[in-house]
């Protein structure tokens, strides 16, 4: 394999091999790129006149960051709903045929429509912010010089560089490679890398495995393979989740009762009863709006989106809206070591010479692997640290007097996670040639090589250990390349572990949600990582090379252990399919492009916003301040929203029925209507209105639950029957009580009266367990209905004015037996479905 040639200082050296990789900021020389051939045009990229003149030409990528919808389309999918029609259509009514008060359903909902958009506009600002934030900006050269830039400043013609986790970003021709594998599977569906050679294209979409590189953008903007289905992908959406389809449901089968409900109700009040004309169309519209649970809709909007912002503050990017209920239905976290439980740097405690190697020289073929990889890893890094280039054995603390590092390199092998090992083949400064490969020393060494029980001990300290060792000249690349590999150093690492990790695995375990550390590393040493952590099961380990292919004993080996080592990507992904295949609902964090694969196939993806590209584009939550703490903030916030939803959805619901029931029994008695829209306004503003939007956006800690649309009718059934029926038996007796002018207004009293007390114990059980805000709640609702029987004008202007005492006192009388009622079918269907 042809690989350029450095020294071991970095630098270049003459030769036949391409052009190195530039790193940012290096000075090249001034040389027009059009006076050059193709390779050397590609090793200075284009001048700062070429970007100028594509610009103008338009030949720039100009796909805009969405990561929410815009303004235009907020406004529209808040005003322009099926229930938005139909309430508007009878708002106009309203207006021409009776006095304002029978049209405050319309300002309701004006009101409410536009604290939906201004919530969700919000919700764009936040998202928008933390998108630019959180926006990876690709290395490009210009002008002899390698810079990072925005994703929407490149031009056609643009030199792009590439390394192991850089996302493709527009479609190109590859132009350098080494061992250049690129992962295609988000456009092809296909797992396995490709490995990519100078002049094979590269697509938009797809990113770096292994190796490094850098291509010629010859696609841009709107053109490029992948633009519309990022795009696409990235859009603020309140959809796809149970939460929203569920709700969803509930108004299909509303719509389909609500329509010959109110024909029928239609029919009884305006053809059989001969009534005013215009009070008929009042009571009309007073039996049909309160079918529509039209602020269920809203209030899930406002939910989500002030979750948005609520995360945003604490610098958690959600790139899908549903991810917050997501992440609060997960059973099952499975994290990966590296970057999660430990921070991204280590440092080299222990270079352990072995077979009696000289310390000074091992020292030297460490430098020297630093210095042979141009994007390191971080445990190469650490090395790095340890050993700088350049630097003499007496001066970096090792001890020895040794010599300048000046050794050539002659082919190189990146990192790669399906390998666990890199390598470099050099010619010394004598002129010596040698091979060498570090890595997981038990990929390395034999099985029951003698310096593996050595290394045991130091894995079960937690400390991660790598071999160095002697390979025989030949292609590094090679499926045998480790075959007679000479152990001749280990390279003990410590992982810095993250402070807030231990407490974020202890909220998991309170919370009931299992913990699976599934690392590349070896199994003891993470258990141990781990253990320090204070997980629970960390003794549990398994290393992955002995884990069973079947999908179902997997998943057993899955459920009964808390530690994976050695685990490969295609393994990563399979773990978290077999622990689909067993019911739970899996999340996956991790930062590197090996986990790529398990985060897409994850219920929930989870990545660090230090971590590679390609996982932030395929994770549905980004943690942008690298902080494992955050997570629980997100579990808390989707378990509100759901909590808190679930709740106030029978409420809306609750309404539906009843309203639904009322215009049954009233076409099916050939009685007027007892309601104005002015009563069930004042009913739903202060049974459900007000009280649902602190209720929605109270704290909740309750697990998520599945079913959500069974869970909420088998409440909201019996509680809207309850009522109906409890309201319509004081309709009937005020009707035998009442008589003479004003007669229909006494028995719309006594039933609202009724209806009131009755919503407000479904009101009172939904809000427990009580708190001193809940208990205040409730109780300000009942005196705002208190005010208006007992103030004169407010009893005029929502027409309720309570009659003598016998009538109100029966009505009471009656709505304490459905509290009765309401009290046992509550906890029927608590003791027969579960809460």
């Amino acid at each position: 394999m042809t690989q350029r040639a450095l020294d071991s200082s970095g630098e270049q050296t003459p030769g036949p091999s391409r052009p190195a990789m530039i790193d940012a900021g290096a000075e090249l020389d001034p040389v027009h790129p059009m006076d050059l051939p193709p390779s050397a045009h590609d090793a200075t990229g284009l001048t700062t006149a070429e970007v100028a003149e594509r610009v103008a030409r338009g030949e720039v990528n100009d796909v805009p960051v969405r990561s929410s919808r815009s303004v235009a389309e907020i406004v529209r999918a808040n005003v322009f709903t099926r229930f938005n029609l139909i309430i508007g259509v009878l708002w106009v009514i309203m207006l021409f045929v009776a006095p304002i008060q029978d049209s405050l359903f319309g300002f309701v909902i004006v009101a409410n429509t536009g604290i939906g958009i201004i919530q969700e506009w919000r919700a764009k600002k936040t998202l928008d912010s933390l998108a630019v934030i959180g926006e990876a900006k690709p290395t490009v050269r210009r002008d002899g010089k390698a810079a990072e830039v925005s994703t929407h400043e490149i031009v056609l013609g643009d030199v792009i560089e590439l390394g192991p986790g850089d996302k493709v970003v527009v479609d190109g021709t590859v132009a350098e490679a080494d061992s250049l594998e690129v992962d295609e599977s988000l456009l092809t569906g296909e797992a396995d890398p490709v490995l990519k050679r100078p002049g094979d294209p590269v697509m938009s979409g797809s990113f770096v495995v292994a190796g490094g590189g850098a291509f010629t953008a010859t696609k841009v903007g709107r053109e490029a393979y992948a633009a519309q289905l990022a795009e696409e992908a990235s859009r603020f959406t309140l959809v796809h989740s149970e939460l929203r389809s569920g709700i969803s449901t509930i108004l299909k089968y509303v719509t389909w009762m609500m329509v010959p409900t109110a024909i029928g109700l239609i029919i009884s009040q305006l053809v059989v009863k001969d009534n005013n004309f215009k009070d008929s169309v009042a009571r009309t519209v007073g039996g049909i709006v309160p079918m529509i649970p039209e602020g269920l809709v809203l209030l899930t909007s406002v939910a989500f989106a002030i979750g948005v912002v609520r995360l945003g503050r604490k610098q958690c990017l959600v790139q899908e809206l549903p991810a917050i209920e997501g992440l609060a239905r997960v059973d099952v976290v499975c994290l990966d070591k590296t970057g999660t439980l430990t921070e991204g740097g280590m440092d080299v405690t222990e270079v352990r010479a072995l077979g009696g190697s000289d310390e000074a020289y091992v020292h030297q073929v460490l430098r020297s692997l630093g210095s042979s990889d141009p994007r390191p890893n971080a445990s190469l890094q650490a090395i790095i640290d340890a050993y700088p280039a350049g630097d003499k054995d007496g001066q970096d603390g090792k001890g020895g007097k040794g010599e300048e590092a000046s050794w050539t390199v002659t082919d190189a092998l990146p990192f790669s996670s399906a390998r666990k090992y890199s390598g470099a083949a050099f010619t010394e400064t004598d002129g010596t040639p040698s091979a060498w490969l570090l890595g997981a020393p038990d990929v390395l060494l034999a099985d029951g090589d003698a310096t593996l029980t050595e290394i045991e001990h130091l894995n079960e300290q937690g400390l991660r250990v790598l071999l160095l060792a002697r390979v025989p000249s030949g292609e590094l690349d090679a499926p045998d390349a480790a075959q007679g590999a000479v152990p001749t150093a280990l390279v003990v690492l410590e992982q810095r572990l993250r402070p807030d990790a231990a407490e974020t695995l202890k909220y998991f375990a309170q919370q009931n949600v299992a913990t699976k550390v599934i690392s590349g590393d070896n199994a003891v040493s993470v258990g141990a990582v781990a253990g320090k952590l204070g997980l629970a099961g960390a003794e549990n380990t398994l290393d992955a090379r002995k884990m069973p292919t079947d999908p179902d004993a997997m998943a057993t080996a899955m459920e009964q252990n808390a530690v994976f080592g050695r685990v490969t990507p295609q393994q990563k992904r399979d773990m978290v399919a077999a622990l689909q295949s067993r019911g739970h609902t899996v999340a996956m964090t991790g930062d590197g492009v090996n986990d790529v694969l398990a985060l897409k196939d994850a219920d929930i993806g989870v990545s660090m916003g230090s971590g590679s590209e390609a996982t932030r584009a395929v994770a549905q939550i980004v943690l942008l301040n690298n902080s494992f703490a955050t997570l629980p903030s997100v579990v808390a916030e989707g378990r509100r929203v759901i909590g808190n939803i679930t709740r106030v959805a029978t409420l809306f619901l609750t309404k539906t029925v009843y309203s639904v029931l009322l215009a049954i029994l009233v076409v099916c008695t050939q009685v007027e209507y007892p309601f104005l829209p002015r009563h069930l306004t004042l009913l739903s503003t202060l049974t459900i209105g007000v009280p649902a939007f602190f209720l929605a956006l109270a704290p909740n800690k309750e697990r998520a639950q599945p079913h959500f649309v069974r869970r909420v009718m088998r409440y909201a059934i019996p509680s809207g029957v309850i009522a109906a029926t409890a309201t319509f038996t004081t309709y009937l007796v005020a009707r035998h009580h009442y008589a003479g002018p004003g007669a229909l207004e006494a028995e719309t009293s006594a039933a609202t009266l009724t209806l009131f007390l009755t919503s407000m114990w479904v009101l009172a059980i939904i809000a427990r367990p009580y708190t001193w805000w809940r208990i205040a709640l409730v109780a300000a609702m009942g005196l705002g209905f208190l005010i208006v029987l007992v103030v004169p004008w407010l009893q005029d202007f929502f027409a309720l004015k309570l009659v003598g005492t016998t009538m109100p006192w029966t009505a009471v009388g009656i709505a304490v037996a459905a509290a009765a009622l309401l009290e046992f079918s509550w906890r029927v269907v608590g003791r027969r479905f579960g809460a």
